[in-house]
């Protein structure tokens, strides 16, 4: 197994095997502060939120080829990005916005507000069957 993370200093997303070998840059153009990643395996995916001066999320392979933006447009601080795979959608947590927003991950289409609230300065989320749980600070 592998396990992916984002470099806030460097501006990166990296990958190595679960004991820290075999570690390599995965993506390092186009990022200002990538935030948070989710990886979907079946698909070959990985998922990223960005809070730089484009915020968005991000898709690409797993190898980093093929990046395209699935959101931009509502966005601001996105923190926690989740994926939910038996409904094949991505749940993402906005801080500024104080939303908890999901997608299509195959077309980034059916953009759905699953929680709004104010002043609640979300930080992760996770899905697990039918539940969303979520952290704020």
């Amino acid at each position: 197994g592998n396990i992916y993370w984002t470099d806030h200093g460097f501006n990166l997303i990296e990958v190595s095997r679960l004991n820290g070998s075999f570690r390599y840059v995965v993506i390092s153009q186009g990022l200002d502060q990538p935030r948070s990643v989710a990886v979907h395996p079946e698909k070959g995916y990985l998922f990223w939120t960005e809070w730089g001066q484009t915020p968005c999320i991000g898709r690409a392979h797993l190898d980093g080829s093929e990046k395209v933006v699935l959101v931009s447009l509502g966005i601001a601080w996105p923190n926690g990005i989740s994926i939910d795979y038996e409904e094949n959608k991505l749940y993402w947590c906005d801080a500024r916005t104080d939303k908890i927003e999901r997608i299509d991950l195959e077309s980034g289409g059916n953009r759905e507000i699953v929680l709004s609230g104010s002043n609640v300065d979300l930080f992760s989320v996770a899905v697990f069957g039918a539940y969303i749980y979520w952290s704020d600070r």
